[in-house]
């Protein structure tokens, strides 16, 4: 089975190291034998502020809404703003309300695997946490390791990670999304 792993994230800066981070943990699912796709920043602006009232989605929410129907498990990248995921992530999280009434709802049954950046220590571990607990309200199964990344440095010249425990995190994380995917996959 080739799973779908969907990821999520990133901030409206092109190359934001979010975005990179989560390029990097697709890439590492894509090598465990995953399927990916990619709904990084600049996708993720150009959804409407969520609102519970309305009764279709327009076409951008429609198309991650489908996608992430779809898929066996996702990779969540989020910057950490004062000590919380950004509010560019958390409005496409909250445009998984549409998924509750699917089956299965929400993101019931699947491994999401949650990617931090942030300046500092302190930050990067509230919004873990933070977005963790997003996960298990959408029903979604948070990976055992969670990665927090230090957004200084992170990357080198040439777009590697810089440090070696950074690529680990990211890899660890994807491939433990895949792996559950393959386990207990729907497809």
């Amino acid at each position: 089975m080739r799973p779908l792993i969907v990821g999520l994230g990133g901030t409206v800066r092109p190359g934001s190291t979010s975005e990179l981070a989560l390029v990097r943990a697709l890439a590492a699912a894509e090598a465990g034998g995953a399927r990916t796709e990619l709904f990084g920043g600049e996708f993720l602006a150009t959804l409407p502020i969520f609102d519970p009232r309305a009764q279709t989605p327009d076409a951008a929410s429609a198309r991650l809404l489908a996608s992430i129907a779809a898929a066996d498990g996702l990779i969540v990248a989020s910057p950490g703003y004062h000590g919380s995921i950004s509010g560019l992530v958390k409005n496409a999280l909250d445009c998984l309300e549409a998924l509750k009434d699917g089956e299965p709802p929400y993101l019931d049954g699947r491994a999401v695997g949650c990617i931090v950046t942030a300046a500092g220590g302190q930050a990067g571990g509230s919004t873990l946490a933070a977005l963790r607990a997003i996960v298990h309200a959408l029903r979604g199964w948070p990976t055992p390791f969670g990665a927090t990344l230090s957004a200084n440095g992170l990357f080198d010249e040439a777009g590697a990670f810089a440090d070696p425990r950074d690529a680990w995190q990211v890899e660890t994380v994807a491939a433990q999304v895949v792996a559950f995917a393959q386990a207990w996959g729907r497809g």
